[in-house]
């Protein structure tokens, strides 16, 4: 700190102090005002706010039909089918030109 004071007030000698704990007791008193309204704050009880609850709302539950999990399972296993397929034909033409 006195690196600081001595930049602020080079060379105005006792001023320079005098001005200095002006500035400092200024500086506390903001600090201690603060402090009180901090204080109040927190001692007044406040109204919870409601927040938005996620997912889907009460009384509605997803169900699905066992034909609907059927179709479903149906098509995975055929979008698997075709990837494993365009793998296996990617990888025969791999060998070819490797060859």
């Amino acid at each position: 700190m006195p690196g600081i004071i001595q930049r602020i007030y080079k060379g105005e000698g006792l001023n320079g102090v005098e001005a200095i704990i002006s500035k400092l007791e200024q500086q506390r008193d903001a600090i201690e005002r603060a402090l009180s309204a901090l204080r109040q704050v927190d001692s007044t009880p406040t109204k919870a706010v409601p927040t938005k609850k996620r997912g889907r709302p009460p009384g509605r539950k997803g169900r699905m039909s066992a034909e609907g999990r059927a179709r479903i399972a149906e098509a995975t296993r055929k979008r698997w089918a075709d990837k494993r397929a365009a793998d296996a034909a990617a990888t025969g033409e791999k060998r070819e030109a490797a060859e």
